[in-house]
């Protein structure tokens, strides 16, 4: 069935408002939340030119208490049928080689990690009192082995992916569906920042598109590009320095220098 009321968190990122566009349509509720009030209008404003009626909330994912308010708010209002752990943000080891400070690190699992607990966790119990719902975790194929230039981010998209495939198991059989999307590069604020291989990179209507496909399939895991994904699973299997190398040679990326931190957001 079509979701007609659907939450997005970090909805003010290429693929957050790629997702709200994707959803867009009479009949549907889109309660979108980001960090820039003036990107929730703008998204907000094309979301309702194609039919859509829009709540918005300037919201911050590391304010947990503020999200977990919110997110309990709106499902009280009306029934949330599909929720998007979206919001996120980025660091990757500077271009001199040095390594992440501290304070973007705990930024990063704050938003990448906690955020999504902070956004799911109202929502599957309210979800399997009522017997349906559909929770949808955003990783990245980074989640599926540390990348050496960018060790926070992939550990915090790693823990989503092991989160996400838990609820997954508890859920089985509560008419609750969760999906981790395990993608990987696409052309977004965020992957602009970065120099570097991109190999398979696609657009993030393109990315949203495939996450609504998959979404429908009620598939557990929606991973593309599919021989992207194979191929940085496979590492796992090759000893370290092999692994390493491979990773250092193909996706070696730096972080463009953007005011004073190297933290992107999506």
């Amino acid at each position: 069935m079509t979701p007609t009321h659907v939450l997005i968190t970090g909805a003010t990122g290429g693929v957050g408002q790629a997702l709200a566009l994707e959803y867009a349509a009479p009949g549907v509720l889109l309660s979108l939340t980001g960090r820039s009030g003036e990107r929730l209008d703008r998204i907000a404003a094309q979301c309702r030119e194609r039919g859509a009626e829009v709540d918005t909330r300037v919201l911050d994912v590391r304010e947990a208490h503020a999200l977990r308010d919110w997110v309990l708010a709106v499902d009280r209002a009306r029934a949330v049928d599909l929720a998007f752990a979206n919001a996120g943000v980025s660091s990757a080891i500077k271009p001199d080689g040095s390594g992440e400070p501290y304070a973007d690190v705990e930024r990063l699992f704050q938003v990448n990690t906690l955020g999504v607990v902070a956004t799911v966790h109202p929502l599957a119990e309210r979800m399997r009192e009522r017997g349906a719902g559909q929770l949808a975790i955003i990783g990245s194929i980074s989640g599926l082995r540390g990348f050496p230039d960018t060790p926070a981010y992939s550990a915090s998209k790693g823990a989503v992916r092991i989160y996400g495939k838990a609820l997954r198991a508890w859920l089985s059989g509560s008419g609750v569906k969760v999906s981790v999307v395990t993608m990987g590069f696409v052309d977004s604020p965020m992957s602009r920042r970065y120099v570097g291989g991109k190999p398979f990179s696609c657009s993030s209507a393109e990315a949203a598109r495939r996450i609504r496909s998959g979404l429908e399939r009620n598939k557990a895991e929606i991973i593309f590009p599919r021989l992207l994904a194979v191929g940085v699973w496979s590492l796992n299997l090759l000893v370290e320095p092999v692994a390493n190398w491979v990773l250092r040679t193909f996706f070696k990326c730096s972080v463009r220098p953007d005011g004073d931190s190297p933290l992107g957001k999506e």
